[in-house]
């Protein structure tokens, strides 16, 4: 590998002068200097960096380990054993390798650190290509996670409600959404990473029990009768489209990458002591702590049901029921961690083009105002859409594959230069092929998945 130049950085408060050419705003530079480390000191992620190891290690478990971990099973059943399993694997040491180059990259120039993932486009493709290139993708990828997070936690609601109280009337799914939205208008203003730490904590948790119960409770029912573990459709169209989506719907499981450098920000430097180093050891117990939920869960719940299981696997557990109705209120909380952790780039880039490029003044209404309208946009989305999980793969292909699987690669050739066919070259080179096929053959089945849905649907049902 490319040696990484070791950061000179020391600890300072205050991210990225406001007008360095790496900020999606420029400031006019008719700010004092003290107003601007001010308004850098108030931003979301350079607002505090004295976050430790563990930080690191929950956060990104939190940004990773989504409710989806929950169809994977399904996903299984559409890909079969052997590319199943192939595919799982493979997902987990390409990411785990592009996540590494993400955090080598963090401080690869001295004296600087690239605290959001646009900041690194704009260093490796220049100022306005970067943005270009990574500002649309890593968008579509963080408001659609939250969109998705807001189905999440509705449907999981409705679905603790449903098991716990069977007599009880039923209520719209567009409720239990508005519920679930309703604790989001109060989070969101918390201030920055780290003061959402315990949410993010709470949420890690929640995500290793609910995985353990679904591959538990699968391993104490054991194999149904006369279990089938061929392919989930009847026909060749049915085999292939259903094989594609199933490839987004994995992509989507490892969309972490997208919030990484901003969990990396919130982590202390100093030249003896880089950041990438406690960053480092985060993300790798991050990541058995990922193989210690998707691997059973996949595994395991296909083992059980082949292809019978249903696309989440404690709807086809459905006893115990307080059991399922504990995993439900698991997710739950969960998402309501997970939602935080991708909104907070999306709180940073708002309030960075509101203070600096249209000059509102920083403080607490025009945080109060900007967080309410975004959370209120991705419920009346989720409200308006609620198959939108379906569109995963779709969006698994045009976004979450690139950023995750081959943009870090690109990145990596384009500022490092490796030599040609050496070890680096080709770890690269493969990564962005599988991610480049992976980003262009999901979005077919995730398109067909998208047509079905909308034949059957009336808004606000």
């Amino acid at each position: 590998m490319a040696s990484v130049q070791p950061s000179t950085e020391t600890t300072q408060p205050a991210g990225p002068p406001a007008n360095d050419s790496n900020s999606p705003a420029r400031d006019d530079g008719s700010r004092s200097a003290e107003e601007k480390a001010a308004i850098d000191n108030w931003l979301p992620i350079n607002a505090s960096r004295n976050a430790k190891w563990w930080y690191s290690a929950f956060h990104n478990v939190t940004a990773m380990v989504g409710a989806g971990v929950l169809g994977l099973p399904y996903a299984m059943s559409e890909l079969g054993w052997g590319a199943g399993v192939t595919i799982m694997l493979l997902s987990w040491i390409i990411t785990l390798y592009t996540l590494w180059q993400m955090v080598e990259m963090h401080e690869m120039v001295p004296g600087k650190r690239f605290d959001r993932y646009h900041e690194l486009g704009q260093h490796a493709f220049g100022e306005r290509l970067g943005l270009w290139i990574v500002v649309p993708q890593q968008l579509v990828v963080e408001v659609g996670v939250n969109i998705v997070y807001m189905v999440t936690g509705g449907t999981s609601l409705k679905k603790f409600h449903d098991t716990v109280c069977e007599s009880c009337k039923q209520l719209k799914l567009t409720y239990f959404i508005m519920i679930f939205a309703s604790v989001h208008f109060v989070l969101s203003q918390l201030p920055n990473f780290n003061s959402i730490s315990g949410v993010s904590l709470a949420a890690a948790v929640m995500s290793l029990s609910y995985s353990t119960i679904a591959w538990g409770a699968s391993v104490d029912k054991g194999k149904v009768a006369d279990v089938d573990y061929g392919m989930r459709a009847t026909t060749t169209t049915g085999k292939v489209f259903g094989f594609l989506g199933a490839l987004g719907t994995v992509a989507f499981a490892y969309a972490g990458h997208n919030v990484v450098l901003e969990i990396q920000a919130t982590i202390p430097s100093t030249p003896e002591k880089p950041s990438k180093k406690p960053m480092w050891k985060g993300v790798v117990v991050a990541y058995i702590v990922v193989a210690l939920c998707y691997f059973p869960v996949s595994f395991v719940g296909y083992w059980a049901f082949g292809k019978t299981v249903d696309s989440d696997i404690l709807v086809t557990l459905s006893r115990p029921k307080w059991l399922i109705a504990l995993a439900n209120m698991m997710v739950v909380i969960h998402v309501i961690g997970s939602y935080q952790i991708y909104a907070m780039p999306v709180f940073d880039m708002m309030e960075t083009v509101l203070v600096k490029k249209l000059r509102f003044p920083p403080g607490l209404t025009l945080r109060l105002i900007a967080r309410t309208v975004y959370v209120a946009f991705t419920m009346f989305i989720a409200i308006t859409f609620p198959f939108f999980d379906g569109l995963l793969s779709f969006f698994g292909g045009f976004a979450f594959a690139p950023t995750t699987y081959f943009l870090p690669c690109i990145m990596w050739l384009a500022i490092y230069k490796p030599k040609r066919f050496s070890l680096s070259w080709f770890a690269n080179w493969i990564c962005i092929i599988l991610g480049v096929l992976l980003m262009v053959l999901a979005p077919i089945g995730g398109l067909r998945n998208i047509i079905i849905s909308a034949k059957t649907y009336h808004f606000y049902q």
